[in-house]
């Protein structure tokens, strides 16, 4: 059995140069980022009837693979990440979030009230950790949710796709979280598969409510699966432009020419798809 990358170094030596570009064009690695993010993008909830673009944060956004479905879904969103190497294949990219190198046992280093939601894609379990002897696991998983709490605005949702090893460590991150002021829990889907089984941490600020249910269990049988074609047809009903079509990209360089943000100019290429890999 293969180690887990938690135990073979601390992430900013595990993720080098060589590790950060195989980790990124690994096609498998690719589909499962994507697939595990669009199913946190789920979990956050957001309202699909809102046109303005949602603020989200991406912890341990690695060379921006999460990143880039957020911005497929029309969101704008920032990354902090341990890795300068994969912060550096995430600038190669040309990814669009702003990226920040930084520690998440340390705290998030944003204003209060910044976000509207935040996503994290395999990097909780590294928490779990003590790397260095200032390290205590306790103490950085509650110095991380307390900023982090701090940062989101007070109806959001924080979703976090992670694989604790037993169920001390469940207990552990959320207990923690919740002790930062967070409500939520643990939503397990496809809890009898092997290969199938994932573990979402959902959090939120806005009160108690109930988790969203897991996918693969009796009570989700009756749910309709996400179809985003229909939600893109009805969308072109209501006379919106549909996401990544030429008019929402012109739409969406504008406002961030409106923000003040710098903005490429646009062209006959504009809205292009692109061949080969993200």
């Amino acid at each position: 059995m293969s180690r887990r990358p938690e135990h073979i170094a601390p992430p900013e030596i595990f993720y080098n140069e060589d590790e950060a570009q195989k980790y990124t064009n690994n096609t498998r690695i690719i589909d499962i980022q994507v697939q595990m993010c669009e199913r946190a993008i789920e979990l956050l909830a957001l309202d699909p009837d809102d046109d303005v673009p949602q603020l989200i944060l991406d912890v341990g956004c690695g060379s921006g693979l999460s990143g880039s479905v957020l911005e497929e879904q029309g969101h704008v969103w920032i990354g902090i990440d341990i890795s300068n190497h994969m912060l550096e294949v995430a600038v190669e990219r040309e990814v669009e979030g702003d990226l920040s190198l930084g520690d998440m046992g340390q705290g998030m280093p944003f204003k209060a009230g910044t976000f509207d939601g935040a996503v994290s894609i395999s990097a909780l379990q590294w928490l779990f950790n003590a790397d260095k002897k200032s390290h205590n696991p306790p103490k950085r998983l509650y110095q991380f949710f307390s900023t982090l709490y701090s940062s989101l605005t007070r109806n959001a949702r924080a979703v976090f796709q992670f694989y604790p090893e037993n169920a001390d460590q469940i207990e552990l991150v959320t207990s923690q979280a919740m002790k930062a002021g967070f409500y939520g829990g643990i939503v397990v889907d496809y809890p009898n598969s092997t290969k199938a089984k994932k573990y979402f941490l959902v959090l939120m600020t806005g009160g108690v409510a109930k988790l969203p249910a897991a996918l693969g269990t009796e009570e989700s049988e009756g749910q309709v699966a996400y179809n985003r074609k229909q939600m893109e047809y009805a969308k072109r009903a209501r006379g919106r432009p549909l996401k990544k079509s030429r008019d929402w990209v012109l739409a969406k360089k504008e406002r961030r020419r409106q923000q003040g943000d710098e903005t490429r100019r646009d062209s006959r290429f504009t809205a292009r798809k692109r061949s080969g890999r993200f």
